[in-house]
């Protein structure tokens, strides 16, 4: 399962798996985050939290995330992931050679970090405080 909440209000998604990721969690992905970059023109920010790894369940959920990925991945300015796993800082190294978005890797404990630095490339009026924020959970 792929927990998936759109901050509106400042373009934040937070995508947080709960186990073998699955071709469905890419499509409930997309399904409530492209209204809101047809709508806007792009994300401010995307943060993957996950204490570890969690793969996929299928070859076909693997190349649903990298059409995931392709797809979305001129729209959304930065990408923070939160996670104590290796894969954080290989993917931080080696992402710049395959997508546009800027790529930062964050302890599993460090959200708030992770959360500020991507609000530190968004526009003054585009900025809420925490509570102002309008989440949008499934």
């Amino acid at each position: 399962m792929l927990t998936v909440q759109l901050i509106t209000k400042v373009g934040i998604v937070i995508l947080e798996p709960d186990g073998a990721l699955t071709v469905d969690d890419f499509e409930a992905a997309a399904e409530k985050i492209d209204p809101f970059i047809e709508e806007k023109g792009r994300l401010n920010g995307l943060i993957i939290r996950s204490e570890s790894f969690p793969g996929w369940d299928s070859f076909a959920a693997l190349t649903r995330h990298l059409r995931f990925v392709r797809n979305h991945q001129q729209k959304i300015a930065r990408v923070a992931l939160v996670t104590d796993s290796p894969i954080g800082k290989l993917a931080e190294v080696i992402a710049g050679h395959f997508i546009s978005a800027e790529v930062k890797d964050f302890e599993y404990e460090e959200m708030e970090q992770a959360r500020a630095w991507i609000l530190e490339q968004v526009p003054r009026e585009e900025k809420a405080s925490p509570e102002e924020n309008d989440p949008q959970e499934e």
